[in-house]
C-alpha cells in the first residue's frame, strides 16, 4: 500500500579512504522510499548519489567505507531488517527477491563467458527453488520479451549484444523475482528514446501490478518527470530539495534544482532558453564553506558563505525540503524560487496532477501558463515565500 514506509535511510554517510585525505561522498542522507512510490534521485555526475545506492544495499566497494547511519527495511511480512548489521547470510536471501539492482554499467554486470539464459535462470533457480526447469525456462522468455529483445536471444553472451540489449537484459534480471523494491543506476542510459519509453511505460505497468517500489536514479530530469512520484536532488553529497514530483518540476525551492530543470528542454509548453549551471562541481577534500552551493548560486548572499543551512520543510506543503537560506528568514525570494505550486502529488509528466489537455497538435500542455517550466519565456506567477 502507497504510504507505508519500504526503505529508510537515516543520516548515512560515506567516505572514500580514512583519515584527514577522505572524501565525504554522502554527508547526513536521509530518505524514505515508500511502498509503491517512484522516487527520483537526481544530481550531477560526483554528486553522491550511485555511492548512496551502493551503500545502502552493502555492495559498495573499497575505499568506501560507511562511516555512519542506519539502513532499514520493512517487508510485507516480518520483522524490519537492518540492512547495514545484517549478515552475509540474510543479505543473500534479501537481495534479487526483495531489493533487486540495475547497475550502470550493463557490460561489467553480465557475466561474459555465460549465456543470457543461463543468467537469467540461475537466478530464478537460487531463490526460487520449487520453480521447475520448464517454469524457469518460461519465464526467461517472459522477461526478455517484456524488455523488448526476442526469445532467440537466449543463447547469447553479453558480447553478441548490444549496449542498449544487454542494459534490457539487466533490466529483467532485477524484475525476475518481483521484489519490493528495485533501485536503478541510470537504467536507460544506453537506450534509444523509443525504447526508453516502451521501457518506462513496462515498468509503471509492472508497479502498478505488482506494488513494488523504485529508487531511479539519473542524471535526466526528464526521465523523471515521466514516472517519478517524487524527487531528491543531491549535490556534493548533500541533499538540498525533496518534493513531489510536479511541485518540483513547476516551483522548485533549491537554486540548485532551478539550474537543472534549466538545463534541458522543456517537454511542455513554449521554447525555453537553456541557461545551465555555471562553473563546476566542488572538489569534495575542499568543500567551501556555508552552503556548498553558493559559489555558483547567483541568488548567494552573505550568510551563505558563512553558514551550511540544514534540510527543512519549507511551505505548508508536507513533504518539501530544502535546504536554502533563501526560504527561511525575511531574505526576500526570487521570483523563480516562489513560484505557485501545481495542485495534485502525481508525476510531474502529468503537470497539474491531473491528466494535461491536449492540443490541436497532440501535446499535452500545461492549463496554466503561470506553471510553465522555469526558465521560460512566460512570466513565473510569485507565490508565498516559506
Amino acid at each position: 500500500m502507497t504510504g507505508e514506509r519500504l526503505l529508510e535511510i537515516r543520516g548515512l554517510c560515506v567516505d572514500y579512504g580514512q583519515g584527514p585525505g577522505a572524501v565525504h561522498a554522502v554527508t547526513d542522507a536521509d530518505l524514505v522510499l515508500h511502498r509503491g512510490e517512484v522516487l527520483g534521485l537526481a544530481g550531477e555526475s560526483g554528486s553522491g548519489k550511485s555511492t548512496l545506492a551502493m551503500a545502502a544495499t552493502r555492495l559498495l566497494r573499497a575505499p568506501g567505507v560507511i562511516t555512519d547511519g542506519e539502513v532499514w527495511f520493512y517487508p510485507a511480512d516480518g520483522p524490519a531488517v537492518d540492512l547495514l548489521a545484517a549478515d552475509y547470510g540474510a543479505l543473500r536471501v534479501l537481495r534479487w527477491s526483495q531489493v533487486s539492482l540495475v547497475l550502470q554499467s550493463a557490460m561489467n554486470a553480465l557475466n561474459p563467458v555465460m549465456t543470457i539464459r543461463t543468467q537469467l535462470t540461475d537466478a530464478l533457480a537460487a531463490h526460487s527453488a520449487r520453480m521447475s526447469r520448464r517454469d524457469r525456462q518460461a519465464r526467461a522468455v517472459e522477461l526478455l520479451e517484456m524488455v523488448g529483445i526476442s526469445s532467440d536471444r537466449l543463447t547469447s553472451h553479453p558480447h553478441e549484444l548490444s549496449g542498449g540489449m544487454r542494459q534490457r537484459v539487466m533490466i529483467a534480471m532485477a524484475l525476475a523475482l518481483r521484489p519490493q523494491v528495485v533501485i536503478m543506476d541510470e537504467p536507460t542510459t544506453a537506450l534509444d528514446v523509443v525504447t526508453q519509453r516502451e521501457i518506462l511505460e513496462e515498468l509503471k505497468d509492472l508497479r502498478d501490478q505488482f506494488g513494488f517500489a523504485i529508487l531511479f536514479i539519473t542524471h535526466d530530469l526528464s526521465l523523471l518527470i515521466e514516472i517519478a512520484d517524487s524527487i531528491a536532488v543531491m549535490y556534493a553529497g548533500r541533499l538540498v530539495e525533496r518534493a513531489p514530483a510536479s511541485a518540483l518540476f513547476h516551483a522548485p525551492r533549491h537554486p540548485y534544482s532551478l539550474g537543472l530543470l534549466s538545463s534541458f528542454p522543456p517537454l511542455h509548453g513554449p521554447r525555453a532558453p537553456m541557461t545551465g549551471i555555471p562553473g563546476s562541481p566542488p572538489d569534495l577534500r575542499n568543500l567551501p564553506s556555508g552552503c556548498v552551493f553558493h559559489p555558483r548560486c547567483k541568488f548567494a548572499f552573505d550568510r551563505c558563505a558563512e553558514q551550511a543551512p540544514p534540510l527543512e520543510m519549507v511551505g505548508a506543503r508536507p513533504g518539501r525540503l530544502a535546504a536554502c537560506w533563501l526560504q527561511v528568514g525575511d531574505t526576500p525570494v526570487p521570483a523563480e524560487l516562489a513560484a505557485s505550486e501545481p495542485r495534485g502529488t502525481g508525476p510531474a509528466a502529468s503537470a497539474n496532477g491531473s491528466a494535461p489537455a491536449a492540443e490541436p497538435d497532440g501535446l499535452p500542455q500545461p492549463a496554466d501558463a503561470s506553471e510553465q517550466a522555469p526558465g521560460s519565456e512566460e512570466p513565473v506567477q510569485q507565490g508565498s515565500t516559506a
